[in-house]
């Protein structure tokens, strides 16, 4: 027997100010359908005035905790991932834990942009596998329209505001890929690549947080070929192929580069949640919000196998297999 990672409950929150593609039209040279037929995007969510990343980390956590059937006091730490803190510091997942009324265990940050998530789900991992803890909340959430240039149609329209949550715990596993838990894990970087999608500011440099820039072109071919990668990796550490796959929860961040990668991974569309067209890209909250709105949308079900895939500024890219 050994243990395993098992998702014990999941949740999501999303600011009230939902943003159609029309909007932009006032300001920008650009159509609803400019849009759609580029990026699968039709709207997406933006905070509002004083509302923080923090703020909506906190309601998708709750939102978790009550899936789960648990209570604050259950948890012995919180991850959050985030490329847009409320503050340089203290961290946000601090904030959270402050606001949720935790007062023990431990929080932190991991910040690897688009694909923080999956970065802070395989760390979440490896800290109950080595006893550090029992139950982790894994966090994405992002406030990216407050790192927008609104006269860059080639970004700003592409990007919304969320967070997604879930609840991961230690159970007992028999070591077979039937085991329900995470399986695998695949993390890469190379910043070699850190012109095609990057903020122009920070702490060190501008003393400014900046905007976001990215050379869509070359970023775009980067991301299927290492996305698809990437998932193969994840899935032969355990051998297993994409036959076996009953879902991919990849990045929501274009929908032609998740049917490139599908394809290339060998999984049907119908087997891949797609949620960008309602909710942008959302960063390191994309996935955690697709796994929250694939289970509600009675897709996702207890027993299935899911790749989650992710790759974002770095360039930093990799990739979860498990078992719901």
């Amino acid at each position: 027997m050994i243990v395993r990672s098992v998702v014990k409950g999941v949740g999501h929150y999303l600011p009230e100010r939902v943003v159609p593609n029309a909007e932009f039209e006032a300001t920008l040279d650009t159509s609803d359908d400019w849009i759609t037929s580029r990026s699968g995007i039709e709207r997406r969510h933006f905070a509002a005035e004083g509302e923080t990343t923090s703020d909506m980390a906190t309601k998708a956590a709750t939102a978790a905790l009550e899936n789960a059937g648990l209570a604050v006091d259950d948890i012995d730490a919180i991850i959050v991932a985030t490329s847009t803190p409320d503050l340089t510091f203290p961290s946000v997942a601090t904030m959270v834990q402050g606001k949720l009324g935790m007062t023990r265990g431990f929080a932190f940050d991991v910040q690897a942009v688009c694909a923080g998530f999956v970065f802070a789900l395989a760390n979440a991992n490896a800290l109950i596998l080595s006893g550090q803890a029992k139950r982790v909340l894994v966090i994405g959430a992002e406030t990216f329209s407050r790192i927008m240039d609104w006269t860059d149609r080639s970004t700003c329209v592409l990007f919304g505001d969320g967070a997604g949550a879930l609840v991961l715990e230690a159970q007992t596993g028999t070591g077979a890929v039937s085991d329900r838990g995470i399986l695998s894990a695949d993390l890469n970087s190379d910043g070699r690549y850190r012109e095609m999608l990057y903020v122009d500011g920070g702490v060190s440099t501008t003393g400014q947080s900046g905007k976001v820039r990215m050379q869509g072109n070359a970023l775009f071919r980067q991301a299927v070929e290492k996305l698809a990668q990437t998932a193969e990796a994840a899935l032969d550490k355990i051998g297993l192929t994409g036959a076996d796959v009953d879902w991919i929860v990849p990045h929501q961040a274009n929908l032609r580069i998740i049917t490139a990668t599908a394809a290339r991974v060998d999984v049907p569309m119908d087997r891949v949640v797609v949620t960008l067209q309602d909710h942008g890209n959302t960063s390191a909250a994309s996935i955690p919000l697709a796994l929250s709105v694939g289970q509600a949308r009675g897709q996702i079900k207890q027993g299935d196998l899911l790749v989650t895939e992710a790759i974002g500024g770095g360039l930093a890219w990799g990739a979860v297999v498990l078992r719901w």
